[in-house]
């Protein structure tokens, strides 16, 4: 019987094949992609105890070009499978919920993307759908790639901890167009089926039946971007999402009493919504993408029985640090996560049970500061640092104590196979 790895790597290179026999040139047909992300974090002072841990992620796949292929045209075939291995820092050693290793989570290899792509009305209009992931097509930004930390990148983390978001590398089924309203305005909305069996370790991607579904999410951004001319670039998006599918209430049971006093298991409740604002703008540069680039997000709950309140980011990234490192950057981030009421009394609760007093401080700030070094064209690394203020307690919501502050080296490296 074939292993689910050998058939995502097939699933993932047969689209690939038919073109390839019919294409006098297989490279103006296929775009291969591999590459390595690695991340390491070591706790240096705080959290719940001291400790290191290893996450790293190798990406396969190719873009497959169908004009070029068949004369298909605008239409492009996108299959991605990933391999997600090693640990997760907050889980044995920071002890808080938010991790400083955003590539962590999906583990196993899986297939992540597998869509047709079409362009119409001279690329004004973008259809995507099959299986693929909310986060890489709404809230997200190439500045990720100069930090580590999971509480703004890929994606600022508010949006998966009040919404079922979908993330890679869990694909399920999906849609979703952008239509360029003008050269430089976009209006993008998408809908994503939520299966939360999907995101179970081990995974391989394959499983397309919908038995276990719940719900869909409905992400939608209007945005402006700076024209191609311009020597300072920039982004502007407000936005927001509609998520119907089913969630547990961070407090309460059906009959609406906190869960934690009842014994009952906490109500299964159905729908939830958020909005956003966010900005990139370059404030120095060259034309050639050096600089530096301010960025912010802003991101609110809306409706629904919530985790969390409201997001706050704010970061710079300086690309060229140096006249002899000039693909070198210097990147620092900032973010809080504020906690909701309901949120914060079900962790009182939690503390009183396992005989501790007080609530647990109601929102947490993390901090990061990172330098990427351009070791080669194809290989970046990048050492940080992390600082987190009142690291929060919903990995243990019976600890007795708060955890201490905690600050965490960590190690970034890029490399494009």
């Amino acid at each position: 019987m074939t292993s689910p790895s050998r058939r995502l790597l097939l699933m993932a290179t047969l689209p690939a094949l038919l073109p390839l026999a019919a294409a006098a040139d297989a490279s103006d047909v296929l775009t291969p992609k591999l590459a390595y992300t690695g991340e390491a974090a070591a706790t240096l002072d705080g959290g719940k105890r001291s400790g290191t841990a290893y996450a790293g992620q190798l990406m396969f796949g190719a873009d497959v070009d169908l004009d070029a292929a068949f004369g298909w045209r605008g239409a492009t075939i996108k299959a991605y499978g990933i391999n997600r291995h090693g640990a997760n820092l907050a889980n044995s050693s920071t002890g808080n919920s938010t991790s400083v290793q955003e590539i962590y989570g999906g583990q196993g290899t899986r297939l992540a993307n597998l869509t047709l792509e079409q362009k119409l009305l001279n690329d004004r209009l973008v259809v995507e759908a099959g299986r693929s992931v909310a986060n890489i097509h709404h809230l997200g930004s190439e500045l990720c790639q100069y930090f580590q930390g999971n509480s703004a990148c890929g994606n600022p983390t508010y949006v998966f901890r009040t919404s079922n978001f979908t993330w890679w590398p869990v694909s399920s089924w999906m849609a979703d167009a952008t239509a360029w309203v003008t050269p430089d305005v976009y209006v993008r909305v998408g809908a994503y089926q939520v299966d939360p069996s999907q995101a179970e370790d081990g995974q391989h991607g394959l499983k397309w039946n919908t038995n276990q579904a719940t719900g869909w999410i409905v992400p939608y951004t209007i945005g402006w971007r700076s024209p191609a001319s311009a020597r300072l670039k920039a982004r502007y998006e407000i936005g927001g999402w509609q998520d119907n599918s089913t969630y547990l209430d961070p407090l309460r049971d059906a009959n609406g009493i906190p869960a934690l006093l009842s014994g009952q298991d906490h109500a299964t409740r159905r729908g939830r919504s958020g909005a956003f604002a966010r900005f990139e703008q370059q404030l120095t540069g060259d034309g050639a993408g050096r600089g530096l680039t301010l960025f912010g997000a802003v991101l609110k709950g809306t409706s629904g029985q919530l985790i969390e309140d409201h997001f706050l980011q704010a970061g710079l990234v300086q690309k060229g640090t140096f006249a002899r490192r000039p693909q070198d950057s210097i990147a620092f981030v900032v973010t809080q996560q504020k906690y909701s009421s309901i949120a914060l009394e079900n962790l009182r609760l939690a503390r009183a049970a396992a005989g501790g007093s007080g609530t647990p401080h109601g929102s947490q700030v993390m901090m990061e500061l990172s330098y990427g070094i351009q070791v080669t064209p194809q290989l970046r690394i990048a050492p940080n640092l992390h600082y987190i203020v009142h690291p929060d307690q919903f990995n243990e919501p019976a600890r007795q104590r708060d955890l201490p502050n905690a600050l965490i080296a960590g190690m970034r490296i890029d490399w494009s196979l």
